[in-house]
């Protein structure tokens, strides 16, 4: 299946940076496809690299596009420092999905969200990046793994590297005290109240119609794309039956690491495991082509 285009991005007059040949630090509304207005941050980075080597100035170097979790953004601290640990291996683009923070729309808790991504891999791409890394978190994890099925491989809107964190195999899953509050979040008027204004979030107040490819459907659509599947073994939201669903489905194309000791999500990412996976990612989507 191929999506239409993630529709016509919000162009940045910025000249490269002097010392770098690379951008400055860019903030600006992408919109989708469907025309939903996507808060998005470009960071540079901060690896030492040849200046004017290219339109980025980072030749052979990948730029990450972070996926946060349901209820984050771009300007949540736990997603700044996810940002910061993978400025070290390249730029890092970061957004706000729909309904999230300074975007627009509504959230639709995984559906269209791959529209959002989708948007900002097109902006990495428009910039100057030859290699797109997507890292995403819980609902996030769940979004990377369907753009990248759903967009051709041959494509600049198909990533070369995906990481997963935390993310569901499956649909309406309420085996857990965290997963049947935030259905009664989702589902109960009263729920997208809280969200609202108690969490930042406007989610949308219709269900899914059709329901959508789900992440384990997905996964053995993104081979041969490099893909690796990361998950907490004490995770309070998805016990890790879920991660060794979408690692079987992957096959040989796919990693999976299960982290003792680890929770949730971005909150639980310590500044070792971001390392580990800046070097995973810079590895296998980090060479010039």
């Amino acid at each position: 299946m191929t999506l239409s285009p993630a529709g016509r991005v919000a162009r940045s007059t910025a000249r490269p940076h002097s010392e770098t040949g690379g951008y400055a630090r860019l903030r600006t509304f992408l919109r989708t496809s469907d025309g939903v207005r996507i808060d998005s941050v470009y960071e540079p980075g901060t690896v030492v690299y040849n200046p004017g080597a290219s339109p980025s100035g980072r030749p052979g170097c990948p730029v990450f596009v972070v996926a946060h979790g349901f209820t984050g953004d771009a300007d949540r601290p736990h997603v700044r420092r996810v940002a910061g640990a993978f400025a070290r291996y390249g730029a890092v683009v970061t957004f706000s999905f729909r309904g999230h923070g300074a975007s627009g729309g509504r959230s639709t808790v995984g559906d269209r969200e791959v529209l959002d991504l989708a948007a900002a891999v097109a902006w990495a791409r428009e910039l100057g990046h030859r290699r797109v890394v997507t890292v995403g978190f819980s609902m996030g994890g769940s979004v990377v793994l369907r753009q990248a099925a759903l967009y051709d491989r041959d494509g600049d809107l198909h990533p070369d590297a995906v990481v997963s964190v935390s993310a569901p195999a499956r649909w309406y899953y309420r085996g857990t005290a965290p997963m049947r509050r935030l259905h009664w979040l989702v589902t109960r008027p009263g729920g997208r109240l809280v969200s609202r204004y108690g969490l930042r979030t406007r989610i949308h107040d219709r269900d899914w119609d059709p329901v959508p490819l789900s992440p384990v459907e997905a996964v053995p659509r993104i081979a041969p794309t490099p893909l690796l599947v990361v998950h907490g073994e004490r995770d309070g939201y998805f016990p890790v039956d879920h991660p060794r669903m979408l690692a079987a489905a992957a096959g040989d194309h796919g990693e999976l690491w299960l982290e003792p000791g680890m929770g949730h999500a971005e909150h639980a990412a310590t500044d070792e495991l971001l390392r580990r996976i800046g070097d995973w990612a810079a590895a296998r989507a980090g060479r010039a082509g």
